[in-house]
């Protein structure tokens, strides 16, 4: 399993530029799980899950599976609000 971290801030701004980091850190690492910790998530807007459910059709596509941990209780909020829990399973 690997691993990557979300940062503090992900907003519409950031999202681009962490997308393109977690697409590194998907294709560099190991196959099997994808994790990736939302811990450290405090400043957030929906386009933080649209990022993860693009990386979760990235893993999918490298047959990987994408594992979110420490999920923020407003980012489980957002993931319920746009009906998509069972594509980003909290």
């Amino acid at each position: 399993m690997s691993e990557a971290r979300l940062p503090a801030r992900l907003t519409t701004s950031e999202a681009p530029a962490v997308l393109q980091e977690l697409r590194r850190a998907l294709t560099a690492q190991a196959a099997g799980a994808f994790l990736v910790d939302a811990g450290d998530l405090r400043s957030f807007d929906s386009s933080a899950v649209a990022l993860l459910l693009e990386l979760r059709r990235d893993a999918q596509r490298a047959g990987r599976t994408l594992n979110v941990t420490n999920w923020p209780p407003r980012l489980r909020e957002l993931v319920a609000a746009y009906g998509v829990q069972e594509l980003l399973p909290a």
